[in-house]
């Protein structure tokens, strides 16, 4: 006897639902600290993640959930607001390198402070720890279908924001 086909939209829409529940909470604390908001964050996460070698735009795209328009315009952002700078690749004349600002370091400092603390609010303070545990690895399984048996690794502090 096969097992029933699950509904995809009975799991489906809670999920959307609540990924923009969670999302909207963790922006307005982001906005009410005067901070910026989660798309920035991501940026600033993966450079400070690369070091002083910083990332070229192609290898930062790559690691973002944005679409390459988007990138660029908040690349452009990050660099007027001194978060991040831009230098000549030397493997490529016509490529640019873009590495972390010890500003830049700074704002994502505080930006994760308050993206914790509005997490666990939004997060953790609904679940238990174990039924936390049990749907991080029940979602793992969406986003790595042909590993559904590896568990979901925390990595501690200050993950992509995945907006």
């Amino acid at each position: 006897m096969s097992k029933p086909t699950p509904d995809p939209f009975a799991v489906w829409l809670p999920l959307a639902r609540a990924h923009k529940a969670i999302l909207t909470h963790v922006e307005a604390a982001l906005k009410s600290a005067g901070l910026p908001g989660l798309d920035r964050y991501d940026i600033l996460w993966e450079l400070e993640q690369a070091g002083p070698d910083g990332l070229r735009p192609f290898e930062l795209q790559g690691r973002l959930l944005l679409p390459q328009y988007g990138v660029s315009r908040l690349v452009d952002r990050l660099a007027r607001a001194g978060h991040l700078t831009r230098s000549a690749c030397d493997e490529d004349g016509r490529g640019q390198v873009l590495v972390l600002t010890p500003e830049g370091a700074r704002v994502r400092a505080a930006m994760w402070v308050v993206y914790s603390a509005a997490m666990q609010q939004a997060i953790g303070a609904h679940l238990a720890k174990g039924e936390a545990r049990r749907l991080a690895d029940l979602l793992s399984k969406l986003t790595r279908p042909g590993d559904a048996s590896t568990a979901h690794q925390d990595t501690g502090q200050a993950g992509p924001s995945t907006s």
